[in-house]
């Protein structure tokens, strides 16, 4: 006797194809919604924040280069931990990138930044 297959998702009987795992597409669709709803929404946010970062610098750096202090950082919601890369000068200087905008404190006054746009991107 050949044993009945049950969705995935609800747990009931399964008619049709051989190779089926669900009832029904609702069934298929929660159960996929379930399985990556969690890891998109992580995405989603990160995301989110590269972007408000991004036109926070783009806007503050209208020209290319400038300078800002932290506090103008802070107050428009920049979030320093989340940047796309690093780029080290051969001076040593760490510039944090998002996408072409690039920031680094300034020599001895870790209040101060200063920002530039990576024209080679």
């Amino acid at each position: 006797m050949e044993e009945q297959r049950k969705c995935l998702y609800c747990g009931e009987p399964i008619l049709g194809r051989l190779d089926k795992k669900f009832c029904c597409d609702s069934c298929r669709n929660s159960y996929n919604y379930e399985k990556n709803h969690q890891q998109t929404n992580l995405v989603r946010n990160i995301n989110a924040i590269l972007s408000r970062n991004y036109n926070i610098l783009k806007e503050l750096n209208p020209k290319g280069k400038s300078f800002v202090s932290k506090q103008q950082l802070d107050e428009k919601g920049f979030d320093f931990k989340y940047f796309t890369h690093i780029y080290t000068t051969k001076a040593g200087a760490m510039y944090r990138f998002v996408y072409d905008q690039g920031y680094v404190p300034k020599d001895n006054d870790p209040d101060h930044y200063v920002l530039v746009q990576n024209a080679d991107v």
